[in-house]
């Protein structure tokens, strides 16, 4: 016996072959879903264009589906009302088409006009009363006042600082470095800059101020490669220098940063590459050399 889902099918199912259901009418008023072959499928509904039984099916196992129900006589009227007069007669109200988008019942509603007499209910002042800030257009005081006592913004002190020499690097692990390198992803017979990581996928497109190298997976690190970022850590620099690799930190601003790693983006906007600038006196410390461009 076919197993049975609670959910109404569309009338163009029972003509296309192209689905392994086809409609069931369990009664009058509801329309179940069975399963059958295409086969079956074509059978059943020719039986229902030709307004026979259920029963007058060849199929014995669309059979003994069909008898398994009661009441599985459609009339020429029945397939007429739930198919149309042809296959290509129906049109199937589950499509969404340009002439049958609307909101749900009762999801909208008519506004009501105010300004229109006395009879709307909404006459003369619009509900607005008389005079007053409420009653004017464009009176709401402006956002976070509070009648004139000390808003809370300016209550609350202020916490902590910006500091204009923070820079952000985008993170990567040795493990990570090792796999690119073991698929043959990154070649480690040349140096290794941040474009070749950006270009591999090593590295999201957006590294911000530029790689950091860090030492998860340091143990198993045994590549002798040679890299140019902008930072890595004391652990993942031991790393590469005991496989027999170096690494070097090398300095970028922003616009040379993209001169590196997107060096088309000048090209299309006929610019010349820049020239290297050299970090501020705070930062020189924390790095090797100037970045080549």
């Amino acid at each position: 016996m076919p197993s049975i889902r609670r959910r109404d099918f569309s009338k163009k199912e029972l003509y296309d072959s192209y689905h392994d259901v086809v409609l069931v009418p369990v009664s009058a008023d509801s329309l179940r879903r069975a399963y059958f072959s295409k086969s079956m499928l074509r059978q059943l509904a020719d039986i229902c264009l030709q307004g026979r039984s259920f029963a007058a099916a060849e199929s014995p196992g669309l059979r003994a589906a069909v008898l398994s129900f009661q009441n599985f006589v459609i009339g020429p009227d029945a397939v007429k009302r739930y198919f149309g007069s042809s296959p290509g007669a129906y049109e199937d109200e589950n499509l969404v088409r340009l002439n049958n988008l609307r909101d749900n019942p009762g999801a909208t509603h008519q506004y009501r006009r105010v300004g229109r007499g006395i009879g709307s209910s909404k006459g003369k002042t619009s509900g607005r009363g008389h005079k007053g800030q409420k009653s004017r257009s464009g009176g709401a005081p402006k956002l976070g006042f509070e009648g004139g006592q000390t808003p809370m913004r300016l209550r609350v002190p202020k916490r902590g600082f910006h500091n204009p020499f923070s820079r952000t690097y985008h993170p990567l692990n040795l493990d990570r470095l090792s796999a690119w390198l073991d698929s043959g992803r990154l070649d480690p017979s040349k140096i290794i800059t941040m474009r070749d990581l950006r270009d591999s996928g090593a590295v999201r497109r957006d590294i911000g101020n530029g790689v950091k190298i860090l030492g998860s997976g340091a143990d198993s690190f045994a590549w002798n490669v040679k890299l140019e970022v902008s930072q890595v850590s004391s652990k993942a620099k031991e790393a590469i220098e005991k496989a027999g690799g170096e690494v070097t930190t090398v300095y970028y601003n922003a616009l040379g940063l993209r001169a590196l790693t997107r060096p088309e983006w000048f090209e299309k906007k006929g610019r010349r590459i820049p020239k290297p600038a050299r970090p501020p006196p705070k930062l020189a410390p924390k790095f090797d050399r100037i970045g080549s461009l």
